[in-house]
């Protein structure tokens, strides 16, 4: 079994642990209640700006006659919000991410390396990273992501780009930023560079594959935009959906890379200990 499989089984195995599940609770009570708050209070405004905007986009007049040609009249109301939520979706999901990775990655080693039952208790604490670099690491990582995704955005109305940068983006943030703390404690810092270095593109392979699982709640929270009535029920729905996603991934890097810090370890040669046997000389 390759090491993807291997550590996408353990992972799966205990996403369910009610530890596992108690950790998705945190960063989802947190995304809630701030994002929560900003939807509550700037609501009016984002959809102003966005129908400004639609209203300036000299397409807008075309796809509205479309819809009114098709009989969907109605739409006209809900292209705005449909537009907030589309721009809201990544902040939150980046959001989540950082909250998973600075206040529930611990947990998850933890419960991986916990003695005697863990998976990896036998490894040394080099500590080669710490809280603070892991909040630095992640928030210069998410800034590099977000100018390339400005950077990028044209490309994504061009066929097959809308379909390959987000993963590739999200991938690539993904992997940065659980790799850092999926090590930080265990391995030294030339280690984790080490790892990152060697297993570079199924890392990243963990982090496409959970930026695609990530898309499965935007659906569902896109969907609910033509609902209003119910849309702050399945936010909140969603909120804790990508929670747990994450926290899965989290559990899919933290295998990954703990089985990567013992293979390493187990090729460092090891050299046996000479000692010196000393004698009492009488003269």
């Amino acid at each position: 079994m390759s090491d993807l499989l291997r550590s996408f089984v353990r992972a799966l195995a205990n996403v369910f642990h009610p530890r596992m599940l108690w950790l998705t609770l945190m960063p989802f009570g947190v995304a809630t209640v701030v994002w929560g708050a900003v939807l509550w209070f700037f609501w009016q405004t984002l959809t102003g700006a966005a129908n400004s905007w639609l209203d300036a986009w000299s397409l807008t007049s075309w796809m509205y006659r479309l819809f009114d040609a098709v009989g969907f009249a109605s739409l006209h109301a809900v292209i705005a919000p449909f537009l907030v939520v589309i721009m809201t979706v990544p902040l939150i999901v980046v959001t989540v991410l950082l909250l998973i990775a600075t206040l529930s990655m611990p947990g998850v080693i933890k419960l991986l390396t916990r003695r005697p039952k863990g998976h990896y208790s036998s490894l040394e604490e080099r500590r080669g990273g710490s809280w603070y670099g892991s909040l630095g690491h992640s928030v210069v990582t998410t800034v590099v992501c977000l100018v390339l995704l400005v950077v990028t955005l044209p490309l994504w109305l061009i066929p097959p780009f809308f379909a390959l940068i987000p993963p590739l983006l999200w991938g690539w943030l993904t992997y940065r930023v659980m790799t850092y703390d999926a090590l930080a404690v265990h391995a030294s810092a030339e280690e984790r560079r080490a790892i990152v270095r060697d297993a570079r593109w199924p890392l990243l392979a963990i982090g496409i594959v959970s930026g695609l699982l990530s898309s499965v709640p935007t659906m569902l929270w896109a969907w609910s935009v033509w609902l209003l009535p119910l849309f702050p029920v399945v936010a909140a729905v969603t909120i804790w959906a990508y929670a747990f996603i994450l926290v899965f991934s989290a559990l899919w890097f933290a295998h990954y890379c703990l089985h990567a810090l013992e293979r390493l370890r187990a090729s460092e040669p090891h050299y046996p200990a000479i000692t010196v046997e000393s004698r009492d000389v009488s003269l």
